[in-house]
Formats: structure tokens, sequence, C-alpha cells
């Protein structure tokens, strides 16, 4: 792969690791899980390098219990399903107004829910699409990365259902079931489910079908879908609080939520980073099949877990910028259990978690072709000829933010982006010219241009290769921004 790590920026980095995979870890065999000692309720005397390794071997599942638990609760949140096992399509594509999360995307929409897998299994009822580009990820509060649905595997040509359940399910033993087309084992009993499905802007026959599909997708379990009868539905656990940010669990409540996670999740006696994370919490009155009790757990001292947390995070990014590691690793986050090691899944805990595995989708920052920011006083363009177009089995896009918040440019034609899903005209040789700019240039189609807010700020533009072919993306160059006089 070769991209120009000093023209990127950190921020920027993580958007583009967010979205690899390939490859995997093997895992040495390990000493059973140890049995845990009883905890002092008095404050425990942690050494420097403990309190380190508590929060490193947690924040995978700190991050995901906050992305999980904000997604499915968080009033803030438009795809806010509110209840379990509930599906939440969104049917219009983020505008200027999003700024929910930095760096929303233009190009697909999403549905989400967040699975019960508690009392039984759930079944996911899905129907066909017309689009070149659906998947379905699935994850726990553990992070690994599953993606058992997507066009590039053939599937969504035709209805179909998948059921996940989990070791803990009560009253399965991993059967078939008839009537239903594959089943998946999950890690964790609570499993968020997010499609993303690109909606084909441009041909509004193929988008309102694409559109009816998504709000079509339903979570049942398994004894409705036997009986037609939905059950009473299950109460709602007692979720811990979530935080703000990260930092504030480690600050507030990280053994609640860490007691709470495990008790929610498959451990194996002969998976490292398993056998690792239990003997860490063991000390502290933490373990498998406990009840939370603030009274006997350890009194830890949560603002010197906060600053711990707060000073690896930072470090934990400036990977990003390592060529090093970026050669070894970039092809390895986002994958299955026993795939990835630990030191990965903490980086891509604090990069930002549920990124898609490479196989689906990669996104490539746009540097620029003096090395310089690029910056909202000027004006760029970015060309690609015929054969330097992105590899893209599917589609692709070039989005442009403000770098600070990584927010779309506001502007009256809600223009984001150029691709095939937000409009775009190749030239009489099938290359394009992109151009960012405070006033559409002479000659340069509506579909190319790019509305830029001037100021004195940052800027920076995302590409999105959604199935790429990695092969040519290992040797293709993204292209870069020339600063137009």
């Amino acid at each position: 792969m070769n991209i120009n790590l000093q023209s990127l920026s950190l921020r920027t980095l993580a958007i583009i690791l967010s979205g690899f995979l390939f490859g995997a870890c093997a895992q040495e065999q390990e000493p059973p899980i140890p049995e845990p000692e009883p905890a002092e309720s008095a404050a425990l005397e942690l050494s420097d390098e403990e309190v380190e390794n508590i929060v490193r071997r947690t924040y995978q599942f700190v991050a995901m219990y906050n992305v999980n638990n904000k997604g499915a609760f968080d009033p803030t949140n438009p795809l806010r399903p509110g209840a379990l096992n509930v599906m939440k399509a969104n049917t219009n594509l983020a505008d200027h107004t999003m700024q929910a999360i930095a760096r929303p995307n233009n190009d697909t929409l999403y549905t989400f829910g967040l699975l019960d897998l508690r009392n039984e299994p759930v079944i996911l009822d899905i129907p066909a699409f017309d689009s070149k580009f659906v998947s379905l990820m699935v994850v726990a509060y553990d992070h690994y990365v599953n993606i058992p649905m997507s066009t590039r595997l053939g599937d969504f040509d035709e209805p179909s259902r998948i059921m996940f359940y989990t070791e803990r399910t009560p009253d399965y033993n991993g059967g078939a079931v008839e009537g239903v087309d594959k089943i998946v084992e999950m890690t964790g009993d609570f499993v968020a489910a997010v499609f993303r499905v690109m909606p084909h802007l441009n041909e509004p026959e193929r988008m309102q079908r694409n559109l009816e599909a998504k709000k079509a997708i339903r979570a049942v379990t398994l004894s409705e879908f036997r009986t037609g009868v939905a059950p009473e539905p299950a109460p709602l656990p007692d979720f811990p609080d979530y935080g703000a940010t990260d930092f504030d669990i480690y600050e507030n409540n990280l053994l609640e939520v860490m007691q709470f996670v495990i008790n929610h999740t498959t451990f194996e006696d002969d998976d490292e980073v398993d056998v690792e994370l239990l003997a860490a919490l063991a000390p502290l009155g933490v373990a498998p099949g406990k009840e939370f009790d603030a009274a006997a757990v350890a009194q830890i001292d949560g603002a010197r877990f906060r600053a711990v947390a707060e000073r690896i995070a930072p470090e934990t990014l400036a990977k990003a910028t390592d060529p090093k590691f970026l050669a070894a690793n970039v092809t390895r986050l986002f994958q299955p259990k026993g795939q990835i090691p630990m030191e990965l899944l903490l980086f891509q805990s604090i990069l930002g978690p549920i990124g898609q595995p490479a196989a689906e989708a990669v996104y490539p920052s746009i540097g620029t072709a003096d090395g310089v920011p690029m910056n909202a006083q000027y004006d760029y363009v970015l060309r690609m000829a015929p054969d330097a177009l992105p590899p893209a089995n599917a589609f692709w896009s070039a989005t442009l933010y403000d770098n600070a918040n990584g927010f779309f440019m506001p502007n009256d034609r809600k223009k984001y982006s150029v691709g095939e899903n937000a409009g775009m005209k190749l030239d009489e040789n099938g290359g394009i010219a992109i151009y960012i700019a405070a006033e559409q240039p002479e000659g340069v189609p509506e579909e190319n241009w790019l509305p830029l807010v001037r100021g004195d700020y940052a800027i920076d533009i995302i590409m999105r290769i959604y199935a790429p072919d990695l092969e040519k993306f290992a040797v293709w160059t993204p292209p870069v921004a020339e600063r137009l006089e």
C-alpha cells in the first residue's frame, strides 16, 4: 500500500485505519483461567504496572460498552431503537445538521439494533435488497467483529433469516432450525447488529425499494418465529451507566461495568487474551458469575485509572503515524475472536470501535501535493486518470469535512461528496477532476464540485472504497489535492 503518511493528520489516519482487515494471529496455549481470590472492600494497593495492565486489558470492553449502549439508548442518537431486539432504520442520508458523530458518511444508510440473547436465540428476518453494497456487522462487548452476511459474499439477493445465540442462551443446543438459513454463535449476550446499505440515491425507484427493505428488517425471538406469538418483553437488565467518554467509566464505575460485561461474555481457557484479562480483574473482586457489590469489590482510585487511560489513548493513537506499525498491522484490525491480539484490540478500540474490515471497505485519507494540510482559505482539485480510479468492486466516493469537528460543509445544495451515490461525471476519457472551491468553477460539472465555506481553518477529504479489490489497493496510490491559485 502506498500512502503518503507525512501529509496525513492523526485524526485522518484514524479514519483510514478504521476499515482495514486481513490476516490472522495465532494464539498460544495458556493455563486454565484462574479462580479469583477474594477481594477486600478496603482500598487495594496497586502498582503502576498493575493499573496500566488493567486499563489496557479492559479498554476493548469499556469502549464497546459505551458505543453499544449509547447506540441503543442515548436520546441524542437518531438511530436509537430505545429497546432491545428492535431494529431502527435511517431513511435519509446525513446532511450538515448531522453532528452526533464525526465524519458521517454520505454513501450508505444504517439499520441498527441491540440484540438480547440472554433468554433465547434471536432471528433477523431480512428481505432482499437491490443494492451494490449491503453488509451486516455483528459485535458484542468484547469488540470482536464479524461480518456474517454481505453482498461481497453473495448475500441479500433473496430474503433470508439469520439466528444468533451464545453458549449461555437457554433451551437451545445449536441445532438447525427449519426456515432459518444461517446460525451464528456469538461471544456476548448483547450484540450490536449493524446494516450498511448503499441506497442508490440517483435511481429513485431503486432507492425506494432499498428504503422499504431496510424498514422491513425485523428481529424476532425463536419462540415468536415458531409460534407467531411474541413473548412478553424481558425486563431491561440493570445496565451500569455509560460515560460521555471512555475515561468517565474508568473514573466512575469501571468495576461495575466490567462485572456486568464479563457476566455476559464467553471466555475460553485456552485464549490468552481471556486468561490474562480475568487474571487482572480477579484481585479486584470481579469474576464471571458474580453479582456486583460495591461494598465487596476492591476500592480503587478512579482518578488514577482515568489518568492512566488518558495517557494510554494518545500514546496508542501515535502508532498510526509509525510506518513500521502500519506495515505490520494495518490490515489486521477488526477481526473475529482468536484472530487478533490484545495490543490490536486496544488500538482499534481507542482508534474508533466497530470499524469495518478491509474486505468490506477501506477509507484512505487525501493528502496534498505540497504536503501542507488543506485549508479553507484556498481552492483545490483532485485529479484521477481512468487507470487511477479507486479499486472498488462496489463503489467509491470522496467526502469533504472540516478537520477540527469532522462535520460536512453546510451548503444549500446539500452536496457533501462526489461519487456514484452523490453524483459525479467522468470525463470523455473516463477520468475525473473533483473541485473543492467556494464558488463553482467555470466549466466544472456541478456533480464534481464540493462547495467550500471560505475561512481560515483546516479541511480534509476522506475517500471511501466499498468492497475494494485488495490486491489492487495494495499498489494503488490515492490522489493528492492540488492547491489552485
